[in-house]
């Protein structure tokens, strides 16, 4: 489900669970322990999925058995999307296609978001799939969106190609999928070599205020949460 490899120094986490690479307890819990493997090695990230298919997302199947169970497994997915954010070493996201609901979100928990280039959807689906979007996902959103985006990225629930992503703030560069994955390697290098502490506490002062203010109102929020309709 989750494999890693190490070059140059650079630890690569590639997530492909043989289907959409959904945001499953499963996939969480192996993410999670990939990435703290490399921060306990001093190593910058690169997390991608498959060639077509980068995230699909929080698990539909577990969402929609309950309103329990979706607001249990958003739970737990607010908690990998925030150590996400706070990750303590460069975490380069090379999105390797499609990135919907939770597929956004972790692309939006990266430091440096890369893309290639192909046709496909990345964006906050939820309203458009009967679901409120969440405070988890709004502050995500305000954090790294453009702001003339921010609406129609999440009332509006616009799905975006690449290029548009890119102008949006999803993203920071869109390259041809052939030079993906060096490229992501190239920029976690470069942003490894940077001093760790300072890059460490600078992530921390940059984003604990969004991550305190999700974490204080979760519970309110999941309280609320409805999970999505069935089509």
């Amino acid at each position: 489900m989750v494999e890693t490899t190490t070059t140059d120094g650079v630890a690569l986490v590639r997530m492909d669970d043989g289907k959409a690479n959904a945001l499953s307890y499963e996939m969480m819990d192996a993410v999670e322990a990939a990435l703290a493997q490399a921060e306990q090695a001093g190593q910058p990230v690169v997390l991608t999925g498959r060639a077509g298919r980068f995230c699909a997302g929080f698990d539909l199947r577990e969402m929609m058995k309950s309103p329990e169970s979706a607001r249990n497994l958003v739970t737990r997915g607010a908690d990998f999307l925030l150590r996400l954010y706070l990750f303590p070493r460069p975490l380069v996201i090379a999105c390797s296609g499609h990135a919907l609901a939770g597929g956004a979100l972790t692309l939006l928990t990266g430091d440096l978001r890369l893309c290639a280039q192909g046709g496909f959807r990345i964006g906050l689906n939820e309203v458009q799939i009967g679901m409120p979007v969440p405070v988890l996902a709004m502050e995500l959103a305000r954090d790294r969106l453009a702001p003339a985006a921010l609406q129609e990225a999440t009332l509006f629930a616009r799905i975006y190609g690449p290029e548009e992503a890119r102008a949006a703030g999803y993203l920071d560069q869109v390259v041809d999928e052939s030079a993906l994955l060096d490229a992501a390697r190239g920029a976690a290098l470069r942003l490894g070599a940077l001093p760790a502490e300072a890059y460490s506490k600078t992530k921390t002062i940059l984003r604990e205020r969004t991550v305190n203010y999700v974490r204080q109102t979760l519970p309110m929020d999941m309280a609320r949460l409805t999970p999505p309709v069935a089509s």
